[in-house]
């Protein structure tokens, strides 16, 4: 990992102030025994956002000064993945702390209206059973029965079933839209179904969902009963389509064949009104933050889902939502924790989403099931102690139809493979000299095209399961 400290300290510096860090890291985990001042954390997860559509990661065009301060005030990374090229995936592995593929039936977005997509998740949903069940270890449980306050405010996208509702998953407060994306003023779905719940049951609201669910979130930090730790889940639907700003408001619902609902092809100024109206509204749950004096006892998290489509700016990546190409998986991600994570850092550590969901529960001090262990790092005490980048080995696997994107990424190499059918290409880059995946080497260095293409079907053997638990 490349610690960029601004302004620049001399090396000694930098490693007295790794163990002091260390030592705060470990005195606010040691206090889980004591009067419950472990920190309180906010994750708030972008739907769709690419990687290159923030101030702070190079877009001219959209102002987003509230996030642009998180990343000033904390670490931005330039290496974060997403779990998944597609949002249930990665909101699945990020809530176990486990590859996706553990699960069953969620390695691909559920299609709007509870649609399996590809033959686990088919198989499923014909048994009403596509969603993320309830007998599966997830962080917020785990933080519930730790002692947190806890609460979701957004997208859920992890089954329509009730019986997969978040407040069956340790959630205290449920505000959600329950499928992947909706009319942000009607909640209609593309297929008319209505999308806003909460505790399982439909509810009745007005306004701009950017809105209301930040209004949720804000308002469950202000009801807080107790002065116990509080986890905050923000997961909103922006930039997702259909695309429409908070002034855009319609008397009647959008038509379900409006050219608005085309990921693809959103009009230019309403894709920038919605990300600067949810980096206002995040400015607001900050602010909140402040007023209550919890700034800094708070530890606040910032990523996206997967990578952006067609209307988003991936650059300097290429490709899109979807694929195993880094326009599809990487993502931007800040954290910022005042007094433990330096302001001004720059991390190069390649990591996953699953990272920071190791990264809530050693902060909280709870440690995961024996049989169901995490598989990411504690990416905010790698950071906290100033530790160098490890060397790492990230995979990937989307199904969906009769179409598999793959993916592995091992130090700078990545390989990235499809399966169409009876069609198979797969293709090795080196993202040190080639981040654009431009120029395939896998006629040049053959061996190391066989060693990732041997990993992924190793990993592959090893992790994707039905819901039956057998490997597939």
């Amino acid at each position: 990992m490349t610690l960029n400290f601004r302004p620049l300290r001399s090396n000694t510096f930098t490693m007295m102030l790794g163990g002091c860090l260390s030592a705060l890291v470990f005195t606010t985990m040691s206090r889980v025994t004591e009067a419950d001042n472990r920190p309180n954390v906010v994750f708030i997860l972008a739907d769709d956002l690419g990687y290159g559509d923030l101030g702070c990661y190079g877009r001219e065009d959209i102002q987003t000064p509230n996030i642009d301060q998180l990343a000033r005030d904390g670490v931005r990374f330039t290496a974060h993945y997403a779990n998944g090229a597609e949002c249930t995936p990665t909101r699945a592995a990020f809530l176990t702390g486990r590859y996706q593929q553990r699960i069953g039936g969620l390695e691909c977005a559920i299609g709007t209206g509870n649609i399996g997509r590809y033959d686990d998740a088919e198989r499923l949903r014909k048994t009403n059973d596509l969603g993320l069940p309830t007998e599966e270890q997830t962080i917020s449980r785990l933080l519930k029965e730790s002692g947190y306050s806890t609460a979701i405010t957004g997208k859920w996208h992890l089954g329509y079933e009730p019986k997969f509702a978040p407040h069956l998953h340790g959630f205290d407060h449920t505000f959600y839209c329950i499928g992947g994306g909706m009319d942000y003023f009607h909640y209609l779905d593309t297929v008319g179904g209505y999308n806003l719940f909460r505790d399982g049951n439909p509810i009745s609201a007005e306004g701009y969902f950017t809105d209301l669910m930040t209004d949720e979130a804000i308002k469950f930090i202000d009801e807080r009963m107790t002065e116990k730790p509080f986890f905050l889940y923000v997961p909103y639907t922006c930039p997702h389509s259909p695309f429409q700003g908070p002034g855009d408001a319609m008397c009647d619902p959008l038509k379900l064949d409006s050219p608005l609902w085309n990921q693809g092809k959103a009009p230019p100024d309403v894709y920038i009104a919605m990300i600067e109206h949810m980096d206002r509204r995040i400015g607001h749950l900050i602010q909140k933050l402040k007023q209550q004096k919890i700034e800094k006892n708070t530890v606040v998290i910032f990523a996206s889902d997967n990578g952006g489509t067609l209307s988003a700016r991936n650059a300097p990546f290429s490709n899109i939502k979807g694929t195993t190409y880094e326009g599809g998986i990487r993502v931007p991600a800040i954290i910022r924790w005042t007094g433990v994570i330096p302001s001004g850092v720059e991390c190069h550590q390649p990591c996953l989403t699953f990272d920071l969901t190791a990264s809530i529960a050693n902060i909280a001090g709870i440690i995961p099931a024996k049989e169901k262990p995490f598989d990411g790092i504690d990416i905010i005490r790698q950071i906290a102690d100033a530790k160098p980048d490890i060397e790492r080995t990230l995979y990937w696997r989307k199904p969906r139809g009769k179409q598999t994107w793959m993916g592995v990424r091992q130090g700078t190499m990545k390989f990235v493979a499809v399966q169409q059918a009876d069609e198979y290409h797969e293709y090795l880059y080196d993202l040190n000299s080639d981040p654009g995946e431009a120029t395939d080497l896998k006629d040049k260095r053959p061996e190391e095209l066989a060693q990732l293409r041997r990993k992924f079907r190793q990993w592959e053997q090893h992790v994707r399961r039905n819901r039956r638990g057998q490997p597939q």
